[in-house]
């Protein structure tokens, strides 16, 4: 739990605090000074009997009783501190700005294990080292600027990253946001950002807290927690979006099936994101974008009316809605033509309505309010309007504050001219409105947040294997790829059909097995994993006399100790596997096999336990989901089918843990079927 003497303190002192405040310790008392912190502040200096109008303790064994102390002194020294303070003054909070620990070496990281050690003894909570502090509506415990405008309906930010969580706050401040509390959990030593996420989920009041996180993260430590308390969060009304960088490899990562080969970090935390309802931004400006479009009314649809004053930036604005599958409706009929008769002679209602560079005020409220009340194909208004520097937009501003604010349906203020009206879009600002400069960048947030689907919903049921079946086959096994015979037991114990097949060591039984099954058949070899690199797979064999052929020349090849023969189905290419990523459980991803994944890796993919909803939204996900759908007298494949095959590897993925990789590939699929007709599946005991 989170110390409240971290939160609330009552009484502060600075270790390491100067009148410098071109360093860290000097920077920060300021801060505190500035922001009118209304309990005591300490400071310890022993080369200074007075700092910044403070006198001065040489040393913390001097100090009183102390809430929080935040420390900007060498590494070496903070382990004394800690200590003297946790134990004799009840400190229970504790910032510690200064690096040169586990960033830096072993020895650093040693300092900071005692540093923990001692916090944790005592019942502190620690936000550090090596970060630039915390900030909230209580105390300015950061030594960087700029400080947000703070309300307790601000945002949360939690970053670990100092120096990036300075960056984007400016582009936040820019965009006219303010913060609540602004978390750089540097090291993460003790708190990092899932106790955060925790700390805020926990204590979540709907009439008090921030509806609205961000985060920086380069490191998620627990993905399971970070999960459960960011998707509790979104359930309660709050939105969350994050940007998560460190996702790239150097070179590629060798890999034994399909899966491994396309499975990243990087897929990880895409389906980690998209599992908790978390917008997944890509650079700051983005984060500050979908930040301000939380302030504003949810979307309730994805058609949008474009008002605009000037052709260019409505033209952008509409190719970057239209590439992110939002809709902008033709307008016009009699609520068209009633409204052209208030606008200017050229003006267009079309969509994007565009009332000319003349346009003015009065005008644009007569826009807004046809969109809100006559088109009724329009859930929301964007309104593009700068200036040439002619003459002043209050009134344009005036009408789009009151407009926001009265309007059921979004009005977002696309305001481009930072340096024509900059003192306008100031006072826009100062009134409590976000704003947006560039309209390409807003329409691809917008689409962002829209396209971001709700927290997926706990299924932990599956549609119900046969436990104890996959179990003995499981705890029995050895680690490597498993034989086909025991990978068809695998799949059959999760429901999944599998077609017809033996596996057979003698020219003699491939026949009889091909009889059995009746022509045609398939024959493939059983010892390498990539069969097909070495000719390995024989299709639509139709005679005894072929199938003695085959099963001697695969008997030839490298590595091969038997032959496997299916009846030969027909349908649709469909693939279906899973990975093991560390930390995050299993990666479950679905596409069209064959060609269509090696060459155009169409694939969705979601962290197990995977539900029927979000295997339903996998599956259209897909590019290729018209071929699915089934499109020009093609008759696709049964959803219903695939979305069971889905949750049916996800629940068996979920029961055997020890399942590193696994594909099956193809899935031949029909409108009325779908059935396993090649799949691998590697064991590597946990």
């Amino acid at each position: 739990m989170i110390s409240d003497k971290l939160l609330n303190p009552r009484s502060i002192v600075v270790v390491g605090g100067s009148d410098d405040i071109t360093k860290a310790g000097g920077k920060v008392l300021k801060n505190l000074l500035s922001d009118g912190f209304d309990g005591e502040i300490y400071v310890v200096n022993p080369k200074a009997s007075e700092v910044q109008g403070i006198d001065t303790f040489a040393d913390v064994s001097m100090l009183p009783q102390t809430d929080l102390a935040i420390i900007a002194v060498a590494a070496r020294f903070c382990p004394a501190i800690v200590s003297t303070l946790a134990y004799e003054k009840g400190t229970g909070g504790f910032i510690i700005l200064s690096a040169g620990f586990s960033e830096e070496d072993e020895d650093g990281a040693a300092l900071e294990r005692e540093i923990v050690d001692v916090i944790n003894i005592t019942g502190g909570s620690l936000i550090g080292p090596n970060c630039i502090g915390l900030l909230n509506n209580n105390f300015h415990g950061v030594f960087t600027e700029p400080i947000p405008r703070l309300s307790l309906q601000g945002i949360d930010f939690i970053s670990g990253s100092g120096a990036t969580a300075v960056f984007i706050l400016e582009a936040a401040i820019t965009s006219g946001l303010p913060f609540s509390s602004v978390w750089s959990v540097g090291n993460s030593a003790q708190i990092g950002v899932e106790d955060v996420l925790e700390h805020l989920d926990l204590t979540f009041d709907p009439g008090r807290s921030s509806p609205i996180k961000l985060l920086y993260i380069e490191n998620i430590a627990d993905p399971a927690r970070f999960l459960k308390h960011s998707s509790s969060l979104i359930r309660k009304g709050c939105r969350i979006a994050a940007i998560k960088a460190g996702t790239s490899e150097a070179g590629s990562r060798a890999a034994s099936s399909h899966t491994g080969a396309m499975a990243s970090p990087d897929t990880a935390v895409e389906a980690l994101f998209r599992k908790a309802g978390i917008v997944r931004c890509h650079n700051r400006t983005e984060l500050a974008y979908v930040a301000a479009l939380f302030t504003y009314r949810p979307l309730t649809g994805n058609r949008i009316a474009i008002v605009t004053h000037a052709g260019g930036p409505a033209v952008m604005l509409t190719d970057a809605l239209s590439n992110g599958g939002m809709q902008i409706p033709h307008l016009g009929g009699e609520a068209g033509e009633r409204l052209l008769e208030k606008l200017f002679p050229g003006s267009s209602v079309a969509n994007p309505i565009d009332f000319l560079a003349t346009g003015t005020a009065e005008q644009l409220g007569y826009i807004i309010d046809a969109c809100e009340n006559d088109f009724t194909g329009v859930d929301a208004i964007a309104v593009i309007f700068g200036s040439p520097g002619l003459f002043p937009v209050d009134d344009v501003y005036n009408l789009l504050h009151d407009k926001i604010r009265s309007c059921s349906k979004p009005v977002y203020p696309v305001l481009p001219s930072v340096i024509n009206v900059k003192r306008e879009i100031a006072e826009f600002i100062a009134k409590g409105n976000a704003i947006f400069t560039d309209e390409v960048l807003f329409g691809r947030a917008l689409c962002s947040v829209y396209n971001t689907p709700a927290p997926a919903e706990p299924d932990m049921t599956g549609p119900g294997a046969d436990r104890q079946a996959i179990r003995e086959v499981v705890d029995t096994a050895e680690e490597g790829y498993l034989p086909p015979e025991k990978v068809t037991l695998l799949l059959r114990a999760a429901g999944i059909e599998t077609v017809p097949e033996r596996v057979v060591s003698t020219a003699d039984s491939a026949v009889r097995a091909a009889t059995d099954m009746g022509y045609p058949v398939v024959m493939k070899v059983v010892g390498p994993v990539h069969k097909s690199d070495i000719g390995g797979v024989a299709l639509n064999i139709g005679s005894a006399g072929e199938v003695q052929e085959e099963f001697m020349r695969m008997m030839r090849l490298p590595g091969v100790t038997a032959v496997l023969v299916q009846k030969m189905i027909g349908g649709t290419e469909l693939f279906c596997g899973a990975k093991r990523e560390r930390l995050y459980g299993h990666l479950v991803m679905a596409g069209m096999g064959g060609i269509f994944i090696e060459v155009f890796r169409d694939v969705a993919s979601s962290l197990a336990p995977v539900s029927a909803d979000e295997a339903g939204a996998m599956i259209r996900s897909l590019k290729s989901y018209r071929i699915i759908r089934g499109t020009r007298g093609y008759a696709g494949v049964s959803e219903e089918c695939f979305t069971r095959v889905i949750t049916s590897l996800s629940e068996l993925v979920t029961i055997a843990p020890e399942i590193a990789e696994m594909d099956i590939n193809p899935l031949l699929g029909t409108p009325e079927s779908i059935v396993a007709v090649d799949a691998r599946i590697r064991i590597a005991k946990l």
